[in-house]
């Protein structure tokens, strides 16, 4: 993974050719924690990669832009690695780089809150329609008029999550796509639970709204 190899480059040098790694990735978050805290970088390669998918995707749906996403989550996870050793086992270490990553992420969107130039990907189907009735539908039809529907529809979806507001558009990526618990979100946005479903609950609110045409 070119993330993990520019990570690993920012603190050590390469390892030796001849230097044998356990296989580590049947290990739990708090072994591998705890070794990378005692200096064992490819613990913290296989906590990179076990996570880099689910982080990636938050952030994306939270930016709109790829080239966005890959500059913070390598931002997110030097900051992790250099954090490491104050990280105490209070929380699981799944809700405390999530918690470093939306506090990144947040920090970017208000930095660069008035840029004008913002393009929405459209290279990858966002995961939240894929479940909607109308998007199942129009799936059924195997047309050119469905994969122009598909890609306008996707584009919509889009575009309407960045005209939420960065706390409610944040909900609904770690709700309705990352498919987290009310529970896991009040952790790491540090909040009530009722204040969890409140904003899911306006947030959907206001999609449906902008996607008045399409639902």
């Amino acid at each position: 993974m070119r993330l993990v190899a520019q990570i690993r480059s920012t603190f050590t040098p390469p390892a030796p050719a001849t230097e044998m790694e356990p296989d580590l990735r049947h290990e739990d978050d708090e072994a591998l924690v705890t070794r990378a805290q005692r200096g064992q970088m490819a613990a913290f390669d296989v906590l990179i990669e076990r996570y880099h998918p689910r982080l990636y995707a938050t952030v994306y749906h939270m930016t709109g832009s790829h080239e966005d996403a890959n500059d913070l989550l390598q931002d997110v996870f030097i900051k992790a690695y250099r954090s490491l050793h104050s990280f105490k086992g209070q929380s699981s270490f799944y809700t405390w780089i999530y918690r470093i990553t939306i506090n990144r992420t947040l920090n970017f969107l208000k930095r660069h809150r008035r840029r004008s130039d913002r393009q929405t990907s459209l290279d990858d189907a966002d995961r939240a329609i894929e479940h909607d009735p109308d998007f199942v539908e129009l799936m059924s039809h195997d047309t050119p008029r469905r994969a122009a529907g598909l890609r306008e529809l996707q584009q919509r979806l889009n575009e309407a999550l960045q005209q939420l507001s960065e706390p409610h558009r944040l909900v609904v990526t770690l709700h309705d796509v990352q498919g987290m618990t009310h529970p896991d979100i009040a952790k790491i946005m540090r909040c009530s639970e009722g204040t969890v479903r409140s904003r899911l609950f306006y947030a959907r609110q206001q999609l449906q709204k902008l996607l008045s045409d399409y639902v």
